[in-house]
This record gives structure tokens, C-alpha cells and sequence, in this order.
């Protein structure tokens, strides 16, 4: 444990944005999690919403600097690729 009064208080900040980090990557991973559910049951308007809830979360994330804008983008990239071919399907 840190000793010195500014190495305590960089420990409770790494605390803090740890903390907010996992809520922002929980929301994230949960909204990504709904959208692949409904592509794996073929559901095209369930997985449109779901597309339209997750973006946010993921932009927010990367927004926030949980996860790098790049990484934002890809992932964003991926599942609206996803979700169109499955709409192309139906």
C-alpha cells in the first residue's frame, strides 16, 4: 500500500476510474450481448433495436476512455455489417 500523501491519492483516483471503466465496459458488453442474440435468432427488428442501443453504449465507451476510439469504431463497424446482412437475408 502507498505510503506518501500523493500516492494515496493517486490510488483512490486509479480506484475511482476503475470503477467507472467496468460500469461503462459492463454496459457496453451487455448491449452487445442483446444484439447478438437477437442476430443469432434472426430476429431483423429486434437486432435493429438493439444495433440502435448498443452504438451509443460503445461511442460512450470509447468517448469516456474505457476503450480506444479505434476499437469503438471496429466493433461498431462489425455488428452494423452484421445486422445489415441479416436484414438483406430476410
Amino acid at each position: 500500500m502507498a505510503n506518501h500523501k500523493s500516492a494515496l491519492k493517486r490510488h483512490r483516483q486509479s480506484m475511482q476510474r476503475r470503477s467507472r471503466n467496468r460500469i461503462n465496459k459492463s454496459i457496453m458488453k451487455n448491449a452487445v450481448k442483446a444484439l447478438e442474440i437477437a442476430v443469432t435468432e434472426n430476429s431483423v427488428d429486434d437486432a435493429q433495436a438493439a444495433l440502435k442501443a448498443a452504438v451509443p453504449a460503445i461511442v460512450r465507451a470509447a468517448v469516456k476512455g474505457t476503450i480506444h476510439k479505434k476499437t469503438a469504431s471496429r466493433k461498431v463497424s462489425r455488428l452494423t455489417k452484421r445486422v445489415n446482412a441479416l436484414a438483406a437475408n430476410a
